[in-house]
């Protein structure tokens, strides 16, 4: 045997706690922990000290040349009984977990009972080496993977099970939209569950479920699945139909919009109004009149289109002006230049008149534009010639 003797780590990845095979190593041996490790020290059964990364030289009551004197007694066995155990602090994820049975619990929103089981996986780190390994290894040569979940195996059952049925309780989570809730079912469990592997010196970084065992086939369950299903789809058709009808009422309005922009800029560009347009109607609807035959209608259809003013007075005064020329003249042979028409209220004029009988006013003489002298042939207000108003 040497003198001194190198103790490392030897195990793998997948080892949250590893004993080194030798032991009762001399005095001087050298102890190198490597990063993300830790090393704790046993003499005589105790734990004294705990080592991070680092070469370390280790001082032990085993000198050779004195201990084959001091080992006579004990048969050749020192009685300075030494060894080291080696921590792995990353962290190790993908550690499956799953329920051995299903979780009993009354679905919240149509009030039925069923059961249910739940996996997934976790990662974990030791976060407390002298517990972990007081309180779960003692004196075995290592901790797996497989052997912490087996340590855990009955807490985690029974905490996880029991940690589903209240979450789902209190949170009124349907099973047929417990699939969204995977996340915030994870964070709550993670939290729950973090305090009962703290107690041996372990860390739970992550906690996922990623599957929820639904009792798909069993005859109660299946209908209210449906009934379920049913009622969401209703809900979504109707609320596709609402948004069509949004849009089918927005695409009307615009459309509206843009027809009445399009009147606009028809009416600019050729230059009348809206009070005018509305007037050219009154008169399209007065020479349609079934009585605009007789003498009496074509004089009350005159009042009317002589008010609307503009060019629609101008336009309608000459569809009518032969027959009430044909009422007022003495034969039908009458000139036309002799007819006469109000500058103001566009009223035929008896003639020879000084004055309008209809509103008393002056009758200019020969019936004449003061402006450029253009003959006024028509009732109007402006002169269809220079378009000076009439009666200035």
């Amino acid at each position: 045997m040497s003198l001194e003797q190198i103790i490392k780590y030897e195990g793998d990845n997948s080892t949250f706690v590893w004993k080194h095979p030798i032991e009762d190593f001399n005095t001087g041996s050298q102890l190198i922990v490597h990063e993300s490790q830790e090393a704790i020290f046993f003499m005589n059964g105790q734990a004294l000290d705990l080592f991070g990364p680092g070469r370390y030289t280790l001082e032990t009551q085993n000198i050779p040349l004195i201990g084959k004197a001091l080992n006579i007694p004990t048969g050749g066995i020192t009685p300075f009984h030494c060894e080291v155990y080696f921590v792995n602090k990353t962290e190790q994820m993908s550690i499956r977990w799953g329920t051995d049975s299903k979780v009993q619990y009354v679905e919240p929103t149509y009030q039925f009972p069923l059961s249910i089981g739940a996996n997934g996986d976790m990662s974990l780190a030791v976060e407390d080496a002298r517990k972990l390994l007081l309180k779960l290894v003692g004196t075995e040569t290592s901790l797996s993977q497989d052997g912490l979940v087996r340590f855990f195996r009955g807490f985690l059952m029974t905490r996880v099970k029991t940690y589903i049925a209240q979450i789902m309780k209190s949170n009124s989570i349907s099973i047929f939209e417990i699939d969204s809730q995977l996340e915030q079912f994870s964070d709550e469990l993670k939290t729950r569950l973090g305090k009962d592997f703290s107690e041996y010196g372990i860390s739970l970084k992550q906690f996922f479920v990623t599957t929820i065992a639904k009792p798909d086939g069993e005859p109660q369950y299946e209908r209210f699945k449906e009934l379920f299903f049913k009622q969401y789809a209703d809900v979504a058709e109707a609320k596709i139909k609402q948004q069509v009808g949004i849009i089918e009422q927005e695409t009307e309005s615009r459309k509206m919009v843009i027809e009445a922009q399009g009147i606009a800029e028809k009416r600019k560009t050729e230059g009348y109004t809206y009070q005018q347009e509305r007037g050219f109607d009154v008169a399209e609807k007065v020479a349609e009149n079934e009585g605009a035959g007789n003498f009496s209608s074509a004089g009350i259809g005159l009042g009317m289109m002589a008010g609307v003013g503009g060019a629609v007075g101008s336009a309608v005064g000459g569809v009518f002006g032969n027959s009430i020329d044909s009422m007022t003249a003495p034969n039908s042979t009458q000139s036309n230049s002799q007819t006469q028409y109000c500058d103001k209220c566009g009223t035929l004029l008896t003639p020879g008149a000084l004055f309008c009988d209809s509103c008393g006013a002056s009758v200019p003489e020969n019936n004449v534009c003061t402006n450029c002298g253009f003959k006024f042939i028509r009732p109007g207000k402006y002169c269809p010639k220079c378009g000076q108003q009439r009666g200035q």
